[in-house]
């Protein structure tokens, strides 16, 4: 049995979203047979990838079964899929095992199942058949458990998307209008060890509702006594910072010496470079609530709201 580990050896550490979109590209124009594309959530992944392959690819969600696959792949035999979601896939044998015959390296395949047989043939679907279909497979989380997950990956280019703090901001700078909550974001990007395109959307859904955003951005960012006192600095309604000091010490958080070593580990180390938006209101149809917000948001970024 292979040894559990995080990702294979052979990963590709891919750091921007020009890079992601190359290797999206590529699969859309046929040039990957298979593409495993793995990073934290919130970053983008399945928009990106819904934009270079456009509407002639079969797109299944996380609550995807093995058989689901296997009777999807039926249905759209010989048109690319793309496993969106998929974080616990590799810990299904049947699922994996059917990966393993789809996703071969030969130009056709021949996928088999031997049971539901009465299911199958309601639905018309054979118990075998051939398919050329190319696969991509996006999640958050994926382990090499075992052989045949090592197998699986063996077949195809394995990426991990883990773009920067900074990366992340000039993305969102391409579709998101808020210029304030933007700003504020990048005025704190130094602090986020787990930047994501949420964080921005969240925020605005936040200030539409009439709703204190800044502590929410800053909740992503620190906890304990360094929250506090970002969440202070922060607040306009404090005209001076010895009466920041004050709020933290009665608040008991800590005296004066700590509130000072958290603030100055707050300053971001270099000037934040300015970027103007290119867009000044939410997409259209203009949102009538903070849900239907994050509707459109899924909608035109993808995993923006997924997990």
């Amino acid at each position: 049995m292979a040894k559990s580990n995080s990702l294979p050896d052979h990963v590709l550490r891919v750091c921007t979203y020009t890079e992601l979109r190359q290797y999206a590209l590529a699969f859309a124009d046929a040039c990957l047979n298979l593409l495993l594309l793995f990073g934290a959530a919130g970053l983008g992944k399945s928009r990106c990838l819904r934009e270079a392959v456009g509407e002639q690819v079969s797109w299944i969600d996380g609550n995807g079964t093995p058989f689901g696959i296997y009777m999807e792949a039926y249905k759209h035999r010989d048109q690319p899929l793309v496993l969106d979601d998929v974080d616990g896939l590799h810990r299904d044998h049947r699922g994996v095992r059917l990966l393993k015959t789809l996703c071969q390296s030969e130009p056709s395949k021949r996928l088999c199942w031997m049971t539901a047989a009465a299911e199958l043939e309601k639905r018309g679907i054979p118990r075998q058949f051939d398919t050329t279909s190319r696969v991509a497979i996006i999640a958050n989380r994926w382990e090499t458990l075992n052989a045949d997950v090592a197998a699986l990956q063996d077949r195809g280019h394995v990426l991990h998307f883990e773009p920067s703090a900074g990366e992340v901001h000039r993305h969102c700078a391409e579709w998101f209008w808020n210029q304030e909550i933007f700003d504020f974001v990048g005025r704190h990007l130094h602090l986020m060890a787990s930047p994501s395109l949420r964080t921005y959307g969240l925020a605005w859904e936040l200030m539409h509702a009439g709703l204190p955003w800044r502590p929410s951005v800053l909740s992503r960012c620190l906890t304990g006594p360094a929250l506090e006192v970002a969440k202070l600095k922060a607040d306009p309604s404090f005209e001076a910072e010895e009466a920041r000091v004050r709020a933290f010490v009665e608040a008991g958080h800590g005296c004066r010496a700590t509130y000072f070593n958290h603030a100055r580990k707050l300053q971001p180390p270099a000037d934040i470079p300015a970027i103007k938006l290119l867009h000044t209101k939410p997409p259209e149809p203009a949102p009538q609530s903070p849900l239907d917000l994050l509707t459109l948001l899924r909608q035109r970024h993808g995993d923006l709201g997924a997990g």
